[in-house]
């Protein structure tokens, strides 16, 4: 019993409900270790096996072009394009050159310049197509036409990088996450650029105090509504917003100002557009994709990955290494992990009980695809950042692979905001329980890292509501002067700034915000598309109204800007301890304390507490921030940098508060140093 103890998985240590599965969890280990070494042959690393990228696809190298493809059905390839006309030519057609069904050719310096408009005429057994390489790096639409080409890209002088990846401080490896969509960050009628974004948008996050940017869209997508999250091209940059080089100095400025940059990665699933995508790439429904319909994602209506062919392990493992690689990404968020894991991809499923997670509903394969590539990215950054978007709640996600889990780095807290949505909606806020509400937003699994959110880019989509707009509404088109008195709109903006602190300062080791939300933001997202004739007018960001000195939206933006500094400050995050001093039903008060700051919530909508009293370790408090200040559009109840004495009481020590309504205040100790 002893030996059998000693060699459990440590997350089994650690959870002992998941020990009557440990056979499987065990299994999934071995599969992990197994399907590595039948990768590398035992021969080689992970990381050297994840270069994919660096073999297919067109290269310049030794004075001449070499170009590669995997097309197994494939009884003919040739490269196509502006070289040859748009005809097959004999010089470029490309030779089978092993039974794996990888084919090659090699041609002239001459053969290609820079710009060049390309792609692949691919012939199998009784028909042909037209395809755009799988490892194409660069990929363009024809304004016009609307056709996709691949695109030769081979400046002249290659990006010059200026600035080393940021090195993080012991109070800055908690995550604060600004979450960004390049199009639509700007506040034209446009598609934003990438170097936009580094001129205007970038200043105001590093104003705003986040010090990771998450950012959406990057890889090649036919359809703009789709947010980025169907993807065509997995190697190519979106050209929607500009070239590789001004992604690449974007990035370069992001470190430059200390910024961490991770991107949105899309494995979970890809387009069903065969020119543009991988669908039916030789021919076949088969090659990268299960065949029948588990290869079809109806829900999402696109294509979904065989995880346990080599060659796809080999495509998507090469695309964790190329963007690390490439363009110096500081990590992933993990997209659609809750679809990968499952073959009836999570959809319409509670997962209450443990045996949900190790069904034979479970997709081991995609399990595995996921475990290795947290070990590639890890391999080739060992600082690089991965987290998981899942919404079941899966045991060890962001537990290490030897220690029975998948290996992220962090999860996705996703019940914190849809139960903002659903007290928001569903319940009036003197009704709301806040025993239950503490509860959620300290449902977490301690020995897993997690980032916790009010509202990400999910909640401002066209059908459903932002925070702000849920508790304003219509007023906040014709009300939100600083003028104007309303109440609807005084209510919103209290419960907002109260919201997002009390998220924050529960969160477990990160933070997450979409842009605009900080401040409120008015509208919607809804992109481009035949329902609104095509209108830019709701997929941007209305940063003028967060500038404007007579609105009360900088208010809001004030607001978070100071909450976050305090969080950096005190290095909030890095502790995970989080005492519930009080929590009061009737009262609708939840007193906490964190890193020796202390917080106090009255939630009430119209009882303020006057000499409210809870336990508290002894000393002299002062208040270092307060939601109802007069500079944060609030009613200023309380005068400015109070201080507070704690008074012995039954043996304890007792402080006691005025709470008003709808207020949130955080208390730091006087004379002494706060545990970093």
């Amino acid at each position: 019993m002893k030996t059998s103890e000693a060699t459990l998985p440590r997350l089994l240590k650690k959870d002992s409900y998941l020990r009557p599965y440990r056979e499987i969890i065990e299994n999934r280990m071995r599969r992990v270790r197994e399907t590595e070494k039948r990768l590398t042959s035992g021969e080689t690393g992970l990381a050297d096996f994840a270069s994919g990228h660096e073999y297919f696809g067109l290269h310049y190298r030794e004075g001449q072009w070499i170009f590669r493809e995997w097309a197994p059905n494939a009884t003919g390839l040739f490269l196509i394009g502006e070289m040859t006309g748009w005809r097959e030519e004999a010089a470029f057609a490309l030779e089978r050159i092993n039974d794996q069904g990888v084919w090659e050719i090699r041609l002239p310096r001459n053969a290609f310049r820079h710009g060049d408009l390309y792609r692949l005429r691919i012939h199998w057994p009784d028909n042909r197509g037209d395809r755009i390489p799988a490892y194409a790096r660069r990929v363009v639409q024809d304004p016009e036409t609307r056709i996709f080409n691949a695109q030769v890209w081979q400046p002249p002088l290659p990006y010059h990088w200026k600035n080393p990846v940021p090195r993080i401080s012991e109070q800055d490896e908690q995550l604060l996450i600004y979450e960004v969509h390049t199009g639509m960050a700007q506040e034209a009628e446009k598609i934003g650029s990438y170097s936009e974004f580094t001129g205007y948008i970038l200043p105001r996050i590093v104003r705003a105090g986040y010090n990771t940017i998450q950012l959406m869209a990057v890889q090649e997508h036919p359809y703009y509504g789709s947010f980025g999250y169907q993807v065509s091209n997995f190697f190519a940059a979106s050209s929607r917003f500009g070239t590789p080089d001004e992604l690449k100095a974007l990035v370069d400025a992001a470190h430059g100002a200390g910024l961490r940059v991770i991107m949105d990665l899309v494995h979970s699933h890809a387009v069903s557009n065969e020119t543009e995508g991988l669908s039916r790439f030789d021919g076949t429904p088969y090659q990268y994709f299960h065949e029948g319909p588990r290869g079809r994602h109806t829900a999402w209506d696109s294509r979904c990955f065989d995880y346990g062919k080599p060659q796809v392990l080999h495509f998507l493992l090469s695309n964790c290494r190329f963007w690390l690689d490439e363009y110096r990404f500081d990590g992933f968020r993990f997209d659609g992990v809750t679809s990968m894991l499952y073959r009836d991809h999570g959809l319409g499923k509670a997962f209450t009980a443990y045996d949900d997670y190790f069904s034979d509903n479970l997709d081991e394969d995609a399990l595995t695809c996921l475990a290795l590539a947290n070990r590639v990215t890890h391999a080739v950054r060992p600082d690089a950042i991965t987290i998981a978007e899942d919404v079941s709640g899966m045991p060890g996600l962001a537990a290490p692979v030897e220690d029975g889990g998948v290996g992220f780095d962090y999860r996705f807290a996703m019940g914190v905001p849809d139960y903002w949505i659903r007290l928001t909606k569903e319940v009036a806020d003197e009704d709301w329980p806040t025993g239950h509400l503490w509860y959620e937003l300290n449902n977490r699994r301690p020995e897993e890292k997690t980032i916790s959110y009010a509202e990400s880019h999910d909640q401002a989509l066209v059908g459903d509501k932002t925070l702000i707009f849920r508790l304003i509404d219509a007023d906040i088109y014709d009300h939100m002067r600083k003028d104007d008195q309303n109440f609807r709109v005084d209510r919103g903006m209290a419960l907002h700034k109260m919201i997002r602190l009390i998220t924050l300062a529960t969160a477990g080791n990160g933070y997450l915000n979409f842009m605009g939300n900080e401040f409120g933001h008015p509208e919607w997202i809804d992109f481009p598309r035949e329902g609104n004739r095509w209108s830019l007018r709701y997929a941007r960001r209305q940063w003028s109204l967060a500038d404007h000195p007579d609105l009360k939206y900088r208010f809001l933006a004030d607001f978070d800007r100071d909450m976050i500094a305090m969080v950096r400050r005190c290095g909030l995050l890095s502790h995970p301890n989080i005492p519930l001093l009080k929590e009061h039903h009737s009262d609708k008060v939840i007193l906490f304390s964190r890193a020796g700051l202390i917080f106090a919530f009255n939630f009430h909508p119209t009882r303020s507490h006057s000499d409210y009293p809870f336990h508290a370790a002894p000393g002299e408090y002062r208040m270092i921030l307060d939601s109802d200040a007069a500079d944060y559009g609030g009613q200023g109840r309380l005068s400015p940098d109070q201080h507070h004495l704690t008074q012995p009481e039954n043996g304890s020590h007792q402080l006691r508060l005025y709470l008003p309504t709808r207020t949130a205040i955080v208390l730091e100790p006087v004379g002494k140093v706060l545990p970093k």
